[in-house]
């Protein structure tokens, strides 16, 4: 017999046996069944049990969801923006909360929760049967009276009705969450689960979680507050919204000494600390510190948008979302700027509504709709300028008449406007016992300024208060640019064989547009005609009209539209108009800012940006505003190579000579043009001033090496604002209230020169080169430097006397040499004083 026969013999005679066995045991089950009553009953019970547990399985724990989750669980979580400086400025958020890990927590606070909620909480698996047994009598109990029963729960159990499945109040939701708590148990560990629990739990006032909280009614983050203080938000899981009204703190300081008791009574304070604790008041604060540091709601506003269309604005969104996603922002916000900004375009609106009367209701509420405050705290308007409120019209007879507030006070109300009427939401002031009719400009505008080098966004005010309304005017108006376009228009003419001295007549233009429109002629401002010619830059600072358009068709319009679309002011691509370069065509705040800074940075456009990067709630950065790669700047050890260097910022879309012409051109706007209200600031400016059409639109534009600003001011409406209108004395003084209230951003850095620029003393009236003069610190020096590119500066010019003059010297030597009437003049071998100057001038 081989090896394979024995085996599959010993096979066999293995089975035989398990079948054999089988069957006894089936034959001694059958004749147990009939004749031991107390088999039959095991086997019904047994049955029973198992029909229970199926049932029981289908029902509550067929579909929970899995405890493993809460492995990777990531909560709701606000986004945090921060400024330049790193400092928080704003949270955008729907829900307070704040996540701390396990290390962060006060051992009392936790041992305050414990003691409240679940005494034997480092004990159990998940279930206080205790508890249980403790609930289940209550429920029983309250059966048909309409009350809710006391709930039992561990704080286990809580973190999986608060995370897991939901406050549903019925005996399924109960079992469920018991099953779920074991589960838990056998997941994560105690400190886990309590972690999880006090950064979750609903404490009131929109507050989530215990730092959130704390914040909330003491103003204090976790690891400063006092006992007693502790004992009180462990409390406000039973009934957050009953124990936090102020009619109910009698009662919540009777339910936080209980705790205290507790804490007592489980050995976690002395006799001594509780007696001190429950002798302090509750101490809750009716308003927590804004986490905001400066007001810029345009600013925040233009963040939220862009991270809402990169992220989602919720947690359905993905993971990531503005409201969820416990995103840090870098944004390049300057808070100092952005609070300069804001007084200085506000101080510009109040100027010019001065003596206008009152401007009329910001909204108006229909008394039938119900109580009128109530109606005006769900607006959300408000106002913050100075000590003015707002408030609706709640009663008007005749000069009398009250104003009441979101909180729902109400006071006389004095300086009634005639068409004052009940339901009219006004701003006042406080004045005596009352409040005055305050009125809020009906003028209003726009302004931005940015880094040049890389096109960050350090401050925007779109209007006078976001509160009022968030159209965004340096960002969302379009608006005419006036004579703000005029400097790449003379741009345009440099590109094309100009230079700063050419002559250009300032006379009358006019141009035949067709049969249906006819002959169509330009004027100066004011109607001026013009007269006699004059170097470009004098148009350029005087914002000559005539000249400009003289130079644009000189150039070719089509020539100068490129250039706008180039340098991104215009959106799309304006009509080869001569109106459009006087300034015909709409742009916005924002793009022209970014447009003269392409020109303080020497034709180096950088996309305009408000957010530096962002990281997830991990820290990891997840999007940049600057892509650039750094070769070799994360080396653990110089390599003896040249220290890696960043390649320039954005791209390349103007000629850098050209810009810096126009740069120094516009310099010259400042010193004698239409921005000399600058001039006192007594450091390096440039700038030009528009003024629409009608005038509708005050327009400055320009800055420093450093900042560049732009900005207007006009109705909102398009509409004349009256003949006296102009940049340069609407727009101006806002800049420099600008500049005066933020000294230390502006160095006094000259506007530096590319390569392949020559600086050459010139004639700014006649346009041609000197050489026996020097610029002087008068702004009306006649000698001035002027920018030219190689071989385009004016040449050396002398009057026909000098040279017959010249001439006849010379002869007159040449004739005494051959005469010999005297010995020749010395050769002289030096080179001439002049020498430079003869070779074209200093560079």
């Amino acid at each position: 017999m081989t090896m394979s026969d024995t085996d599959q013999t010993g096979a066999q005679a293995l089975r035989y046996s398990i079948r054999r066995e089988a069957g006894g045991i089936a034959q001694w089950a059958r004749e147990s069944w009939q004749t031991k009553p107390w088999f039959r009953r095991a086997r019904w019970a047994l049955g029973a049990l198992f029909v229970v547990w199926l049932l029981a399985w289908l029902l509550i724990a067929r579909n929970l969801p899995d405890a493993e989750t809460l492995l990777d669980y990531q909560p709701n979580l606000p986004s945090v923006v921060r400024g330049v400086d790193g400092e928080i400025v704003h949270r955008y958020e729907r829900e307070r909360r704040v996540e701390l890990q396990f290390k962060d927590l006060p051992t009392q606070l936790i041992n305050a929760y414990t003691s409240a909620e679940d005494k034997t909480f480092w004990s159990h698996n998940g279930i206080d049967a205790t508890g249980f047994v403790g609930a289940v009598i209550d429920y029983v109990s309250k059966i048909g009276s309409g009350e809710r029963a006391v709930g039992g729960s561990t704080i286990t159990q809580q973190v999986a009705k608060n995370i897991l499945i939901g406050d549903e109040y019925s005996v399924s939701r109960k079992l469920q969450e018991m099953v779920l708590a074991t589960r838990i148990e056998g997941v994560l560990s105690k400190e886990e689960i309590i972690t999880l629990y006090l950064n979750e739990i609903p404490l009131g006032r929109r507050s989530f979680g215990v730092q959130a909280a704390s914040l909330a009614y003491f103003d204090k983050d976790v690891d400063d507050l006092e006992l007693q203080e502790m004992a009180y938000l462990a409390i406000l899981p039973k009934a957050p919204e009953t124990y936090s009204r102020e009619r109910n703190y009698d009662e919540a300081r009777t339910r936080r000494n209980i705790v205290l008791d507790q804490m007592e009574d489980n050995g976690h304070i002395t006799v001594a600390e509780r007696d001190a604790a429950k002798a302090k008041p509750l101490g809750i604060v009716q308003g927590r510190r804004e986490s905001r540091s400066a007001d810029a709601g345009y600013f925040l506003e233009e963040v939220r948008r862009e991270l809402i269309a990169l992220y989602g604005e919720d947690s359905e969104d993905g993971p990531n979302s503005v409201y969820a996603g416990g995103l840090w922002i870098r944004t390049s916000l300057d808070t100092e700027l952005q609070t300069a900004a804001q007084n200085a375009l506000r101080a510009g609106l109040m100027r010019f509504q001065n003596g206008q009367g009152w401007s009329g209701p910001i909204a108006t509420i229909n008394p039938d709709n119900g109580d009128l405050t109530a109606q005006l705290a769900s607006s959300y308007i408000s106002i913050n300028y100075q000590n003015w409120r707002v408030g609706v019209v709640t009663q008007r007879s005749g000069a009398a008449a009250t104003v009441g507030f979101t909180n729902g006070d109400e006071a006389p109300l004095s300086g009634l406007p005639d068409a004052l009427k009940v339901g009219d939401v006004i701003t006042v002031a406080a004045q005596g016992n009352g409040y005055r009719v305050t009125s809020v400009p009906t003028i209003s505008g726009g302004f931005l300024a940015e880094d040049p080098g890389s096109g960050r966004v350090l401050a925007m005010q779109g209007g006078f208060d976001s509160r009022l309304g968030d159209f965004n005017r340096a960002t969302q108006a379009e608006r005419q640019a006036g004579s703000t376009i005029k400097p790449f228009v003379y741009a345009a003419a440099l590109d094309n064989g100009m230079t700063p001295a050419t002559m250009v007549p300032d006379s009358q233009y006019c141009y035949y547009q067709g049969a249906n429109l006819g002959e169509k002629c330009f004027t100066n401002f004011g109607g001026s005609r013009g007269g006699g010619e004059h170097p470009m830059r004098f148009g350029l600072e005087q914002s000559r009209n005539l000249m400009t358009v003289h130079i644009a068709m000189d150039t070719g319009m089509d020539n100068v539209v490129d250039l706008i679309q180039r340098v991104g002011i215009s959106e799309g691509r304006y009509e080869p108009y001569p109106a459009n370069a006087l300034g015909a065509g709409t742009t916005s705040v924002g793009r022209m800012a970014n447009a003269y800074s392409t020109l303080v940075n020497q034709g180096r456009q950088s996309p305009q940006s408000v957010v530096d990067f962002v990281q997830d709630r991990t820290g990891k950065v997840i999007w940049r505003s600057d892509e650039r790669e750094c070769t070799g700047c994360n080396m653990e050890e110089w390599d003896g190579s040249p220290m890696p260097r960043l390649r320039p910022r954005g791209r390349q879309v103007m000629d850098a000579r050209t810009a810096f012409q126009i740069t120094n051109m516009l310099t010259g706007t400042v010193q004698r043009g239409t921005a000399t209200r600058l001039r006192d600031l007594d450091i390096p400016l440039f700038g030009k001033t528009g003024t629409s059409s009608g005038p509708n639109d005050a327009w400055f534009a320009g800055g420093s090496p450093e900042i560049v600003v732009a900005l207007y001011v006009g109705y909102d409406q398009p509409r004349s604002m009256g003949g006296w209108v102009q940049g340069g004395n609407t727009a101006v003084p806002i800049f420099k209230q600008f500049v005066q209230e933020t000294p230390g951003h502006w160095s006094g850095r000259p506007f530096l020169a590319p390569e392949g620029v020559r600086m050459v003393r010139i004639d700014r009236r006649s346009g041609r080169r000197v050489f026996d003069a020097w610029p002087s610190d008068d702004p009306q020096s006649a000698v001035i430097w002027e920018a030219f590119k190689p071989d385009t500066e004016p040449r050396r010019s002398q009057r026909q006397d000098e040279i017959d003059q010249m001439r006849e010297m010379i002869l007159a030597q040449l004739r005494r040499r051959e005469s010999g009437g005297g010995p020749a003049a010395p050769r002289n071998t030096n080179s001439p004083e002049n020498f430079v100057e003869e070779q074209g001038g200093f560079y």
